[in-house]
């Protein structure tokens, strides 16, 4: 299809854009965790009207309570829950394939699968750098590859045309160094590249590729450092560094992945969004010193 003809169609589509995801097909990984980036995406996409959201997770859970009370607020989102390993081929490929039997489509892929260290160079080895790559790196991988493919396929659902949204958890530890372990801030730069890449290879078929890169958010993952910092009372000081003065919440995260959902962010492709305060927009300060 030559360019002019897409554009045509995309100012027609364009003028009838919302905050919707009406109709859309949604998959979550790492959806499990109670106070996760995850289940609060999945609570911000249903508010937008998609037909199903799957909710995964490596095991279910808390899944089904999440599929149950996000069908109890909003009846007209199917949500199915599904244990997923997202570093398995077949277990990616087999629920790619259960939204497209199912439902004929596949729009939006949050591939938010991952784990965090916060160990030093000395004390990693070359085992637990794999193994953290496998967990965070490959498992974005994989979600761009196989959604990717089921994303061009037309005809079933109503979907006209090829296209969907492909978003990726970083971190700003992918940005640059001072935010996490070697092991997890190297997994986080590959997340932040893949999505890069995938971006121009999937160029001419309207798939974005884009990756969130959080700062410091309260989840599970990141609960020992507010633990530690809550019986030292310092959880004050927790977020100070950036210029918005706090710490952030899973659903801050949430919102922008709703967006990037939305054709709303029809335009935005290969990128990294730091959604952190502000943390990564400056060098290292000293607070009170300059501003």
């Amino acid at each position: 299809m030559s360019a002019t003809r897409r554009i045509g169609q995309l100012l027609d589509h364009l003028s009838q854009v919302s905050p919707s995801l009406e109709s859309k097909v949604c998959v979550i990984t790492g959806a499990g965790s109670m106070h996760g980036i995850g289940r609060a995406t999945a609570y911000s996409l249903a508010k937008r009207n998609p037909k199903v959201i799957y909710v995964t997770d490596l095991v279910m859970g808390s899944l089904e309570s999440l599929a149950k009370d996000i069908e109890s607020k909003y009846p007209q989102v199917t949500c199915i829950p599904r244990a997923v390993d997202a570093t398995s081929t077949k277990d990616i490929e087999s629920v790619v394939e259960d939204c497209m039997s199912r439902f004929g489509r596949l729009d939006v892929f949050f591939a938010n699968a991952g784990v965090a260290t916060g160990g030093r160079l000395e004390d990693q080895d070359a085992e637990s750098f794999m193994e953290m790559m496998r967990i965070n790196a490959l498992s974005v991988f994989l979600a761009i590859k196989h959604a990717g493919a089921a994303m061009k396929v037309v005809g079933g659902g109503g979907k006209e045309y090829s296209g969907g949204s492909i978003i990726c958890t970083a971190s700003v530890a992918g940005i640059r160094s001072g935010a996490g372990s070697p092991e997890y801030s190297a997994s986080k730069a590959a997340i932040i590249n893949l999505c890069q890449t995938s971006a121009s290879q999937y160029a001419g078929t309207d798939i974005r590729v884009n990756a969130v890169c959080p700062g410091i958010i309260e989840t599970d993952m990141t609960k020992p450092t507010f633990d530690y910092a809550r019986e030292r009372g310092t959880d004050h000081k927790i977020g100070q560094l950036n210029p918005t003065k706090r710490y952030g919440v899973a659903s801050e995260i949430a919102h922008v992945v709703a967006f990037l959902s939305s054709d709303e962010s029809s335009y935005i492709n290969g990128q990294f969004i730091a959604i952190d305060g502000g943390l990564s927009s400056s060098l290292p300060i000293v607070p009170g010193r300059f501003y």
